[in-house]
């Protein structure tokens, strides 16, 4: 018989049972979970140690998709990403950014002119075999506020977009967005 756990922290959860002759199992519960996997048995079930890293990836993906499209900026995006972490999207308009950083930084800049913007979330799934979190969304705003290429256009928007998260260990360290900036801009009046 086993004793139920739950660890929470910053980077992610599990729910599970381990072994009641474990003696960790009453000294993990306020540790991070990535702390925690280093301290759990190696002979936890196959089916756990695969819940436990898609929890993880999960819940890293979703506080920094939670942070990024909130514009809170790199200072609050950066725990859960490695420093290095790389960005790519195919739009004229963020071709010149190639980091996570830079690309969490315009987002938050993005919310300047646009100061009701905000996400639609539309589908999440993760990917444990490819290390991989993918999040569909609609970014709704109107622009309102200074700061854009044209004064305030008061033109509203609805945009379709994806993040694809990839992780090395318990970080993003690279993200794909999937998105028509071409539609985008000109919905705004800006194209």
């Amino acid at each position: 018989m086993g004793a139920e756990i739950k660890v929470s922290g910053e980077h992610g959860y599990y729910i599970g049972s381990v072994p009641s002759n474990d003696t960790m199992c009453h000294s993990i519960s306020n540790r991070p979970a990535s702390v925690v996997r280093k301290m759990l048995p190696d002979h936890l079930p196959h089916q756990s140690q695969l819940e436990l890293r898609q929890m993880n990836m999960s819940n890293t993906a979703t506080e920094f998709f939670e942070a990024c499209e909130t514009g809170k900026g790199w200072d609050s995006c950066k725990s859960w990403c490695h420093e290095s972490a790389t960005f790519s999207c195919q739009s004229d308009a963020l071709a010149d950014i190639t980091t996570l950083a830079a690309y969490a930084e315009w987002m938050k800049g993005l919310l300047t002119p646009i100061p009701d913007g905000h996400y639609v979330l539309k589908a999440f799934a993760v990917d444990e075999a490819r290390g991989t979190v993918v999040a569909a969304a609609e970014f709704h705003g109107t622009q309102s506020g200074e700061g854009g290429p044209v004064p305030p256009t008061g033109n509203s928007v609805v945009s379709d977009y994806a993040y694809v998260m990839q992780f090395d260990g318990d970080k993003i360290s690279h993200m794909t967005k999937i998105w028509n900036d071409l539609h985008a801009l000109r919905a705004l009046g800006w194209a």
